[in-house]
């Protein structure tokens, strides 16, 4: 039995944060307002275990949505203090959590190693300077290079987020980014279309027609070109697309721009459609094709929107699943069409 890894998410929205980047809501985003006590925590964490059907597991608690460094020394030992209990029982065995490039040095690192700290993921968004300029971010591509360096010196895995679709990026920037994730050696990633969310700054640029968001056929298309490149380097894909928190399900928080609640499915789709496409038709024939099984749902497509399209090329299309292929990788049968 393989080991499965699970995150227990406690979401502390804009905790510390000193900026509002411009796309940026965390509130109406993730769904979470209040900031959780420690009580609340504790029964978190409880109510995640409890869950847990798999004996060979790796747990981690994440604090998630804000800038969790930023907080007072020692507001964060108070949280972190929480989960010490749970770790010295074996049931919990790390510390994950998302802040900033800006709010990392040794001093921090010291104490979060200290707590058993084993992941931290940076909100590195792009690694263009302009982009981050104009997207009010607060730092440089240099801090999100060295806070990366000096995470890994602590031996701590390092995540790094990117954006696709922020002011002054490009498919060439969207691709540059997710080549330094590469370079910096991170562990896993998230990847997060830009939308426009109620209550922002890009709410009023694309109010006044200064923002444009990508389609969601645009974004597909940028994001698709990037998780070839994650997966080449064994890097975790955590996250593809917004977290369908109840606001934008609805629309209530969601002014416009990229947001569907199935896009990892989009992208995964409109990369295998690319490899299937390379079959030679012929419509008097049937094809079967064999695939990954975790895959089989992406070959055939959201909607089964590559099934129909193969089906324009053959008389009859059928897919099967082979426990021995690897990832992208595909058989197929070419036979009479009997009637």
């Amino acid at each position: 039995m393989s080991v499965k890894h699970y995150t227990i998410p406690v979401f502390v929205p804009e905790l510390a944060c000193p900026f509002q980047c411009v796309f940026c809501n965390q509130k109406k985003i993730t769904g979470h307002i209040n900031i959780p006590g420690t009580d609340e925590i504790k029964k978190t964490i409880a109510e995640y275990l409890s869950t847990f059907k798999q004996s060979r597991r790796i747990v981690e608690v994440g604090f998630f949505g804000g800038s969790f460094t930023g907080i007072p020394i020692d507001e964060q030992k108070k949280y972190l203090e929480v989960v010490r209990p749970f770790m010295e029982r074996g049931e919990v065995n790390g510390l994950r959590l998302s802040t900033r490039p800006d709010y990392i040095n040794r001093e921090i690192l010291d104490m979060l190693q200290d707590f058993g700290v084993t992941t931290i993921e940076l909100g590195a968004q792009s690694f263009d300077d302009n982009v981050l300029l104009q997207s009010r971010r607060g730092h440089s591509v240099k801090q999100i290079e060295e806070a990366s360096d000096l995470i890994k010196s602590y031996g701590i895995n390092l995540g790094l987020q990117i954006m696709t679709g922020l002011p002054g990026d490009s498919l060439e920037t969207t691709i540059f980014s997710a080549r330094r994730v590469i370079e910096l050696g991170a562990v896993d990633t998230r990847i997060y279309p830009v939308v426009v969310i109620k209550d922002t700054a890009l709410h009023n640029w694309y109010f006044n027609g200064k923002f444009i968001p990508l389609t969601i056929e645009e974004a597909v298309f940028r994001v698709k070109h990037i998780i070839p490149m994650f997966e080449d380097n064994n890097i975790n894909i955590i996250r593809v697309g917004l977290h369908p928190s109840e606001g934008l399900l609805s629309g209530d928080e969601l002014i416009a721009g990229p947001f569907h609640p199935g896009f990892r499915e989009l992208v995964y789709t409109e990369i295998w459609h690319d490899i299937l496409k390379q079959l030679s038709p012929d419509k008097e024939k049937c094809i079967k094709i064999s695939v990954p099984e975790k895959e089989i749902n992406y070959a055939i497509g959201y909607k089964s929107k590559n099934r129909e399209s193969l089906e324009n090329s053959f008389k009859n299309v059928s897919f099967i699943t082979d426990k021995d292929l690897k990832q992208r990788n595909y058989k197929y049968q070419i036979t009479p069409y009997i009637i």
